[in-house]
């Protein structure tokens, strides 16, 4: 029987970790989860402690920051033949496991659903339009991502050497094997980070380093670009 591993990599979500965990089991047949596993990175806000408290039956991994480590160390501990990816502030669909099931039973080794923000702004209205398409240059991290624990082994898991734009990276791998489908279910995000940076300026550091990584710039330059135009302004 197909069981989905959900992994969380976590660091400093003590804003939304706790609706996140009671949505999980609130739009899930539980039978259909093997695990719920949440990866930190080295919270400092309490995220820990509230995960804990609450009393269900989380597993919780202390990792090395960045997501693609925490991403990767969920994988190895999961007892699930699905991984399934999932943001922080990022809210699956209602009985988004059947979904995810009946795509793995069609056929379809890996996948997303389409996104909407949390935000009734034209423009990320406008964006989450068209998350709805298959085509690599809509897909992103936020939309969550689902892939058999075969496949995943496969590919080698997340590289590493990222820090940033890991999920693209992985991604685009399953785009070139041709092994991927957006169901067409709404994911809900937050729109926080556009309203902390403003819309239009974190969307032009978004493009930008995406643009970079097609033109081959190193994980390392990526990084650089993001920590100097992005996580500056956070300080």
């Amino acid at each position: 029987m197909n069981k989905i591993s959900i992994i969380i990599p976590v660091l400093n979500e003590a804003e939304t970790i706790e609706n996140l965990l009671f949505h999980l089991i609130d739009c899930s047949a539980l039978n259909n989860i093997s695990e719920i596993i949440v990866v930190d990175g080295g919270s400092t806000d309490g995220t820990i402690p509230i995960i804990k408290n609450l009393g269900l039956n989380i597993k919780v991994l202390n990792s090395e920051k960045g997501r693609a480590k925490q991403m990767n160390l969920g994988a190895s501990d999961a007892n699930g033949n699905i991984l399934y990816f999932l943001h922080a502030d990022s809210f699956p669909p209602n009985r988004y496991d059947q979904l995810i099931l009946s795509a793995i039973e069609n056929g379809n080794a890996s996948g997303c659903f389409k996104m909407k923000f949390d935000s009734n702004h034209w423009w990320l209205k406008l964006a989450s339009w068209f998350t709805q398409f298959n085509w690599q240059v809509c897909r992103g991290g936020d939309q969550s991502l689902f892939i058999t624990h075969a496949l995943f082994k496969d590919i080698g898991g997340f590289d590493e050497n990222f820090t940033i734009y890991e999920d693209n990276d992985f991604i685009s791998k399953l785009y070139q094997r041709k092994q991927f489908v957006v169901l067409q279910d709404w994911l809900t995000t937050s729109a926080r980070k556009y309203n902390n940076h403003g819309i239009f300026n974190l969307q032009f550091h978004f493009w930008a380093i995406h643009l970079k990584k097609r033109l081959g710039a190193s994980p390392e330059k990526l990084n650089r670009y993001y920590l100097k135009h992005i996580a500056a302004q956070n300080n």
